[in-house]
């Protein structure tokens, strides 16, 4: 039925942060035209927390040791908040070129198995467009 996620990151200078994401981070992506990139992501997972409001959702980047992340970002000038151990998770804030902010961090608490995704036994063509174009560094 799911087959993944898409997830929008809204910025007032979107360019440098897809700069980020392209060079920095080094996502795989496609350009869908005009300049717009999509990019790849690894395994997700996703959760269900008690709020007093609805239509709140957050993105946190996961990673495997934040401490060499952090350093690896200090020495490219990106800013990360200072570590703080949650109990689930050592977690900072990385500080995006544009100005917004993402949570990283590095889980504690269990994963789950990533899900299997089923396809249909029929092929389906999948048409390019001429601005389309497969982006993997």
């Amino acid at each position: 039925m799911i087959t993944g996620v898409h997830s929008l990151i809204y910025s007032t200078r979107p360019e440098k942060d897809r700069n980020f994401l392209l060079n920095i981070l080094k996502l795989p992506n496609v350009d869908v035209g005009n300049g717009r990139l999509i990019f790849g992501l690894p395994p997700s997972e996703i959760s269900i927390h008690s709020s007093t409001k609805n239509n709140i959702q957050e993105i946190y980047f996961m990673c495997e040791d934040i401490n060499h992340f952090i350093k690896e970002m200090a020495k490219l000038k990106i800013m990360c908040s200072p570590i703080k151990d949650q109990g689930w998770g050592i977690i900072s804030k990385l500080t995006l070129p544009g100005g917004g902010k993402i949570s990283i961090y590095q889980p504690r608490h269990a994963r789950p198995p990533q899900m299997k995704i089923k396809t249909s036994s029929k092929k389906k063509a999948v048409s390019k467009s001429k601005n389309s174009a497969i982006h993997k560094k």
